[in-house]
This record gives C-alpha cells, structure tokens and sequence, in this order.
C-alpha cells in the first residue's frame, strides 16, 4: 500500500510525518537551512520528502529553520527529545551548531550532515557528512576562470552568506586554484551576495561603480551570478566579461545558451537529497559509512551544456 504524508504547520518549521508507520519504522529528522531563500532549497526539500514517501520503512520529520541559527538549534534539540533515530541537518551556521550537534551525539542519535559540512570542531560529533565537495567546486570555478580570460585580468568575486560552510570552502577553493593555476588574474575586491540574486545585483552595481576594468566575475552560485550578469546588462557592460559560478540554476543554465553566461558546475538537488537520506538509512543499518560523502559535481560550459538536462531549480 503506497504510503501517504501528511504536512502540518508547526512554530518552529514545516513538519511532515508519514502517516503510517510499522514497528521497524525508522524515524529519521531534517532541519534545513532555508527552504525559502531558492529554487535549490524548494527542489531539495520536495525531493527529500518524494525519497522518504516511497520507501515504507521510512518516517520523516521536516523542519525548516529559515536562515535562523538560534531556530534551527531549537529544532535540534526537539528531535533529540523526541528521541528520533537519525537526525539530518542542513547547517545555518556549521560553527554555532556543534554545541546542539554534540548533544545529539551524546544522547546517541546519530547525525548526518547535508550539502553544507559543519565546522571542523564537530567532525567528531557527526555520523557522516553527504553533500558537494565545495572545496572542489571552487577549484573547477577558478580552472573555468583561468581558461575564459588566458590566463590574466582583473575580476571580482561574490560569495555567499557570511560564515556558511558552503561559502567559506567554495571560495577557499576558488582563491588558492586562482593564485596556483592563473596568478596574473587579479582579484579587485570579495563582497557577498548572501545567496541572494537581488543582493548580488545590488554587489555587482557598486562593483561597475568601482571598476572601470571588470574581465569575470566568480559568484559562489548562479542565483547571485545572474544577478551580477543582470547589473553588467543593465550598465551595457556584460560583453567581454566571463561569468562563471556555482550550483548550475535553470537562470544560469539559459544564460549560458543565450551565450552570456560561461560556466558553471552542476550540482543536483534531487540527487543531494536522496544521498542524504541514504546515508542516514546506511548509518542506522549498521554499514560502514565513509565520514565524507560526496555526490559527483562536473563543470558545465558553453562547451559541453548539450550533455547536460536543464535544471529543475
């Protein structure tokens, strides 16, 4: 009998729970970091729900801590009291939730980290990390970089929200690839668009402001990147710049065939939300569970964007 879900309102999220459950239900909890902010976060949240209604041994509780750390602490420490059986989290802040993190371990439940790691004082108070190597993603973003502009050029760079896991490891990649492979290629000034595409348009326009030479500009994913695509067009200054980013949306996707955008990487939020809760099924299994989990995340270019779907996000 298929298996049905049932969404409910709740003050400190949005909660789903299977509506059936069997004595070897396992009882697994996610609190996400902010459902709301993109396409990515929405895509995520549904494909994480569709993988846990399709497997009847699964009962799922689904939080959403809406950028809010003290929130998304307050719902780590529910689950824990409702005594679930694995708790996955979506960091806010990968530093301010070890305390929450280590409690969880303490009461042994274990955690799974998802798409954005936590800082390196919890690694020892988590089951498994599941997501991108956003490490990686960086250097692939500085290899495009170095490629589109031959080498050398002046470029700017937006980064995500200040303090996010994702953020800080993306640009470490990106930074220290830029100055092995391309040092010639001068960074003009780092500013963050906090994931958000009207930020980041409002970044790039003080950045036009600033800049009279302006050659790429590297944005930690593609909803800022077309944002700064968007200012560059706006102040008729978009050509000759190579856009590159992060986490292919469909926005930047279609920026890349109308020939405007450069490149990107692609990363699947379908996939990022069934890895996660397939390690946690591993991890309550009893398998062997490598700490770092990481899905494959490729450059997509003007080049190659044909062996490649759109995305849904």
């Amino acid at each position: 009998m298929k298996r049905t879900m049932r969404i409910l309102l709740a003050s400190c999220g949005t909660l789903a729970l299977a509506s059936a459950a069997s004595a070897d239900t396992v009882r697994i909890g996610i609190t996400q970091n902010n459902v709301g902010i993109d396409s990515y976060q929405t895509t995520y949240e549904q494909a994480f729900i569709a993988a846990a209604d399709a497997n009847p041994d699964v009962e799922v509780i689904v939080l959403d801590a809406g950028g809010d750390v003290a929130r998304q602490i307050s719902q780590l420490q529910d689950l824990i009291q409702q005594q679930v059986d694995a708790i996955i989290v979506w960091p806010t802040d990968g530093q301010a939730l070890v305390p929450a993190v280590r409690n969880a371990h303490n009461a042994g439940i274990p955690v799974i980290v998802t798409n954005s790691n936590i800082a390196e004082a919890g690694m020892d108070f988590i089951a498994a990390f599941s997501g991108p190597n956003n490490v990686q993603q960086g250097i692939y973003s500085a290899e495009m970089m170095c490629e589109a502009l031959d080498g050398e050029g002046q470029i700017v760079q937006i980064t995500g929200m200040p303090g996010y896991t994702t953020a800080i490891e993306r640009q470490q990649g990106f930074d220290d690839r830029l100055a092995e492979m391309c040092p010639d290629v001068v960074q003009l000034d780092i500013q963050p668009g906090d994931w958000n595409r009207e930020r980041a348009q409002r970044t790039m326009e003080t950045f036009l402001t600033r800049f009279d030479q302006i050659d790429g500009v590297y944005s930690g994913d593609d909803n800022m990147g077309v944002g700064a695509l968007n200012a560059a067009l706006s102040a008729g200054r978009a050509e000759g710049i190579a856009f590159i980013g992060a986490t292919n949306f469909a926005v930047g996707y279609d920026a890349m065939a109308r020939g405007e955008y450069w490149g990107s990487v692609y990363q699947s939020p379908v996939d990022d939300a069934e890895a996660a809760l397939q390690t946690a099924l591993d991890v309550l299994a009893g398998e062997d569970v490598p700490k770092l989990n990481y899905f494959d995340t490729p450059k997509i270019t003007q080049e190659n964007m044909e062996e490649f779907d759109r995305p849904v996000f």
